[in-house]
């Protein structure tokens, strides 16, 4: 094949791949499988360039996390810090609401979506039902306070795993650049959540004392356990929060939390390893040599070259471009794909444009895939997964249904990071000239100091 027929035919396995994951109509592992599997068949790629392509990083970050939160949800400590945030609501379905939504949160700012989500959800059923309200407005909530909070650090969401593992940027640098634009967001979403469904949660007083009266320890199935796997969640997120100055990968911490976990917990290692998501897996595998194909034929550097005509090189502009591209885009489609294809994009772009420090696309990349997934049903993994419980305790919720509320807030958070994202820009663009003045006067001050010494002995 000449150069031009194997970008085409790169761009069309890639295309037809994500039309078909799209779709849902062949689960999304097996096709990205096929697609890596037609690419290396044509001689797109050999195999040691597919293998090349496979960001080992982000598989190794997924596994490792996969396995110590697999070992930690026995003990029910998930289930019990629900259950004790309805408590501390006193009962109130809207604080109950508010409550059950900043655990997942925060729960998804430190383990997978998916997890998070399959973790709370039940509980809130339970809840629900005590209260005799409709579950609808606390899984609203779930989902979208899973992928709020999921935006906030590295290891919440599989695109910031995928970015973290494809640039310099580190676990502080996702919470120092997205936290407080994330606290603002959800607290925001929260609020206007509230005043949706506020009408809809009232119930008799005499079944909010029976949310009371759900005693949250019974949840603890193994005390010994829990301290054992707290001591290597806290070593792991330590890990996380130093490895850019212990010059170690992410995999590797959450690898070595894992294996330390297992030696600890003497838990059976093919029991642990059930805990692993293996179709994940092997999609992200699949997705990335996609991806590589893209990237060998030239296909990225020719679209990131157009992209930088219609920005006109510009840094801001470019950001606000991929912020809005990326939510729009992750509200319909997977946003992991999108991201793994991306992120070769910024590279390209960053350096034919000449653009030195590519923060500001990262972070408008990690925002807009992150909080875009809020779109619609089927823009992030959680959604998806939700909807599937719901549908199985006879509650469906419908892709409008689901898009009339979620949609406008997904646009609202979009026009908050974007206020963010210019406010960061032109702060950091300060402080780095601060910085740069800051230098160079002191060191005409011990210029100064040193001249004033050599001329005090020459005296």
């Amino acid at each position: 094949m000449t150069a031009s027929t194997q970008a085409i035919f790169a761009t069309s396995v890639f295309l037809l791949v994500y039309a078909i994951i799209v779709s849902e109509k062949i689960h999304r592992t097996v096709i990205a499988l096929i697609g890596a599997g037609v690419l290396i068949l044509a001689k797109i790629l050999t195999p040691e360039q597919a293998t090349e392509a496979i960001d080992f990083n982000t598989i190794g970050l997924l596994i490792g996390m996969m396995m110590i939160v697999g070992i930690t949800r026995q003990t029910g400590v998930f289930e019990y810090l629900a259950i004790k945030a309805a408590k501390r609501s006193g009962g109130h379905p809207l604080k109950i609401m508010a409550s059950l939504g900043l655990v997942t949160a925060v729960l998804s700012a430190f383990l997978d979506n998916v997890t998070t989500v399959l973790l709370i959800v039940p509980v809130s059923f339970a809840i629900a039902e005590k209260l005799r309200l409709s579950p609808l407005p606390f899984l609203i909530v779930e989902i979208i306070a899973s992928n709020v909070g999921g935006t906030a650090t590295l290891i919440g969401d599989p695109p910031n795993i995928m970015i973290g593992s494809a640039t310099h940027l580190g676990f502080m640098d996702f919470i120092i650049n997205l936290t407080p634009v994330i606290i603002v967001v959800y607290v925001l979403t929260i609020f206007l959540l509230k005043l949706i469904y506020r009408r809809q949660l009232v119930t008799a007083p005499e079944l909010q004392a029976a949310i009371m009266e759900m005693d949250e320890n019974e949840e603890i199935k193994d005390h010994d356990l829990l301290r054992r796997c707290l001591l290597v969640l806290f070593l792991t997120i330590a890990g996380f929060a130093l490895h850019q100055f212990i010059h170690l990968e992410s995999s590797v911490i959450a690898l070595s939390g894992a294996s330390l976990l297992l030696l600890l917990s003497r838990q059976d290692p093919e029991h642990a390893l059930h805990a692993v998501e293996w179709p994940v897996i092997f999609f992200f595998a699949g997705l990335f040599i996609i991806v590589g194909g893209l990237e060998h034929t030239g296909v990225i550097e020719k679209v990131a070259r157009w992209s930088l005509d219609l920005t006109g090189g510009q840094l801001v502009p470019t950001a606000m471009l991929i912020l809005w591209v990326s939510a729009l885009a992750s509200a319909f489609v997977d946003n992991i794909p999108f991201v793994a294809t991306m992120i070769p994009l910024i590279h390209d772009m960053g350096r034919l444009g000449g653009i030195a420090n590519l923060d500001l696309l990262w972070w408008a990349l990690s925002l807009g895939a992150c909080l875009g997934g809020n779109g619609t049903v089927i823009g992030a993994s959680a959604n998806v997964v939700v909807i599937g419980m719901a549908e199985k305790r006879g509650l469906h919720i419908t892709f409008l249904g689901f898009m009339k509320v979620a949609f406008p807030l997904m646009i609202m958070s979009i026009i908050l990071s974007t206020a963010y994202l210019l406010i960061w820009y032109h702060l950091h663009a300060v402080f780095t000239v601060a910085v740069a003045v800051g230098g160079l006067a002191l060191g005409w001050l011990l210029g100064l100091i040193d001249r004033r010494a050599a001329a005090r002995r020459a005296e």
